[in-house]
């Protein structure tokens, strides 16, 4: 053989694309966005949860296209948006930043490991509430606090939260 033959290779794992069902890419999402709005009305204790995003996040790694994670961001964050007292906009620009960054890093790492899900879990937390926050008093002019530390705490048990939550979702993938 020659340095110059062809041989066929399956795909790196990172660069596979992962496809879901019609049905999971707009259930998951709205049911995300409706733990957000009700389930803090009557368990306080969860409203540090920031579900929605954890599942932009999710599908933007997934997909590893900027493009996609661009709509599905675009998308959750209106979503949320209409349901909530926010200003409308808001979280869709927010979460739309964070799709597209989320898959573009997907572009460059194996997402398929527990410990960098949790990394990007805490850091793309901390870089919504970030860029909220910059937004928010940017474009509304008001002045929201920003507390880091705090921020740090709940980025660490969001990202507890997104390593099983993306493993429970790894089985709704589409094999094939």
């Amino acid at each position: 053989m020659t340095e110059f033959t062809e041989t066929f290779t399956e795909p790196r794992k990172k660069d596979r694309v992962s496809k879901f069902n019609v049905a999971s890419i707009l259930l998951i999402p709205l049911a995300a966005i409706l733990f957000q709005v009700y389930v803090p009305r009557f368990l306080t204790f969860l409203s540090y949860l920031e579900l929605p995003l954890l599942v932009t996040v999710y599908f933007a790694l997934m997909r590893r296209s900027p493009v996609a994670g661009v709509l599905f961001g675009a998308g959750i964050g209106l979503a949320q948006d209409s349901l909530s007292s926010h200003p409308l906009g808001m979280f869709g620009i927010v979460k739309t930043l964070v799709g597209y960054f989320a898959a573009s890093v997907s572009q460059r790492f194996d997402v398929q490991n527990p410990v960098v899900r949790l990394v990007l879990g805490f850091f793309f937390f901390f870089f919504h509430q970030f860029f909220y926050w910059v937004l928010s008093r940017a474009l509304l002019g008001e002045s929201l606090d920003f507390d880091p530390q705090q921020t740090i705490v709940l980025g660490m048990l969001n990202a507890a939260v997104a390593v099983p939550l993306y493993h429970i979702l790894d089985k709704l993938k589409i094999t094939g």
